[in-house]
């Protein structure tokens, strides 16, 4: 598997811009993690109310099919046939402003494909607005192959939806970008299981009394007699801890060198030793099991245990997500020193969960509001550790340094000529190679480069017409104008 590129930006920092720009220009393959909780289509407006933190965010969540929109439709077409049937699809039986917002998804998931490394992993949050439609786009983005979850999480307990059973859930669709992910288990402790469970306590806590034998005989002797208890008269055989987590706890917290002990009759000692061991009234040795070496069940793609905002950690921005739900995403698909991106990030709890876990991480926001609130955030969670030269605020693009030095952008133009055939790839008419100019498909001032992936040429009316904008801008000019030719 090939080196991933280093993230060309700063740990901890927030983009306050479009994030198709920004995304444009990050170096491929250098995040571990992205997270996003995009509009879902709801046909709402959001804002944070008037004298909460987050007062003046605001985002729409209504989308009507436009010429932009059209325009990146074709560039799709061209690159991503499939991709485009699926949007086609979409429009066709969902209406366009379905097809409009998922254009502007499509064009977004294709640059953090591009940008997420090859063990990396990707969350979409969404809800059954567009969650059918977004999984399709994510099979084809991502390959279906790299689905691995729809994981549903319970917001409320309750709600009345009319004459239909009530919403109360959310969904997260987990892929991966290859076949060779990070991924850590997460466990979640029932409290009150622990409580009902574990209901005998000595010096070191509270226990719970488990069978120090299984069924069957076994070799080796482990049938035989143990301070007067023979478990082979009745059929079973010593089942002492050796390995797993329960005999990692007691060697760190109880018998240092528990699991070096040389038989299971050793071992039995120790455990006997330690006080780890009781007998029953009719002779039969139990196990002491303590409450704080059980770590729980693993987690499952149902999160019922993580309630919505509450209390202080509630800033009053729309959408907000709870910090607990931030954490066990990252915690499952990344490690420590990992790059966790949010291109929709708020009120940023992506990123307060990615500094308080030891990761590194960057978010985007086309409000300036997501500056404030993760510099707000962070202070309330650090107290004293923070300082505001922690976090760095920019409205710029960064600049790809992963593509090397290309050559100057104007002696591509006769390799250019000869790919488009000296058609302009703008207006689609012929011209002589002397009148074709050479220009950017995205500025550079949007996040393009050099490169002549990045490159094209169009008559000098297209250049004139499209400026420093990106070419779906020429495209929607000339599909208004009238002026693309019928090949065009």
């Amino acid at each position: 598997m090939q080196t991933a590129m280093p993230m060309n930006f700063a740990d901890k920092t927030i983009f306050t811009r479009d994030n198709i720009d920004v995304l444009r220009g990050f170096n491929s393959e250098c995040v571990d993690l992205i997270y996003l909780d995009p509009p879902f289509n709801s046909n709402k407006n959001y804002s944070a109310p008037i004298g909460s933190k987050a007062a003046g965010a605001a985002f729409k969540d209504t989308w009507t099919l436009s010429d932009l929109d059209t325009a990146w439709m074709g560039l799709i077409a061209d690159e991503h046939p499939s991709l485009y049937a699926t949007l086609a699809a979409a429009g066709l039986s969902h209406g366009k402003r379905m097809q409009s917002y998922l254009c502007m998804m499509a064009v977004r998931l294709l640059e953090m494909k591009r940008i997420l490394k090859p063990t990396g992993s990707i969350y979409l949050h969404c809800d059954q607005t567009a969650s059918h439609y977004l999984k399709v786009i994510m099979d084809v983005v991502f390959g279906k192959a790299n689905f691995k979850n729809e994981v549903v999480w319970k917001r409320v307990n309750a709600r009345g939806d009319g004459n239909q059973y009530g919403r109360v859930s959310d969904s997260i669709l987990f892929y991966t970008r290859s076949n060779q992910y990070t991924w850590n288990n997460v466990y979640v402790r029932d409290e009150e299981y622990v409580r009902k469970t574990f209901r005998n306590v000595d010096s070191r806590g509270a226990y719970r009394l488990t069978v120090l034998t299984g069924p069957g005989g076994a070799s080796g002797g482990s049938d035989e007699e143990w301070r007067g208890y023979v478990p082979g008269v009745i059929g079973r055989h010593w089942s002492v801890p050796l390995t797993g987590k329960y005999a990692d706890w007691i060697e760190e917290n109880v018998i240092p060198g528990y699991k070096s002990l040389p038989s299971f009759k050793a071992r039995l000692d120790a455990l006997f030793d330690a006080d780890m061991i009781e007998f029953s009234k009719n002779g039969t040795p139990n196990f002491k099991q303590y409450a704080d070496s059980y770590t729980g069940t693993k987690v499952n793609n149902l999160f019922t245990d993580i309630p919505q905002v509450r209390g202080k950690e509630r800033v009053g921005y729309p959408t907000q997500k709870p910090l607990k739900l931030m954490e066990r995403i990252i915690k499952a698909s990344s490690n420590p020193g990992d790059v966790v991106l949010d291109p929709f990030c708020g009120c940023a709890t992506t990123c307060i969960a990615a500094e308080t876990l030891g990761r590194k991480w960057a978010g985007i926001d086309i409000s300036p509001r997501a500056a404030e609130l993760v510099t707000y955030r962070l202070k309330l969670t650090m107290g004293d550790l923070f300082h505001h030269t922690m976090v760095t605020i920019r409205t710029d693009i960064p600049q790809r340094t992963d593509i090397g030095k290309p050559i100057h952008y104007r002696k591509n133009k006769h390799v250019l000529f000869g790919r488009q055939e000296g058609k302009c790839n703008g207006c689609g008419m012929d011209y002589p190679f002397r009148i074709l100019e050479v220009d950017h498909v995205i500025p550079k001032a949007r996040g393009g480069t050099d490169h002549i992936d990045n490159l094209q040429l169009l008559c000098s009316l297209c250049n004139r017409i499209k400026g420093d904008r990106p070419q779906e801008y020429l495209l929607m000019r000339l599909r208004e104008e009238g002026l693309m030719s019928e090949s065009g």
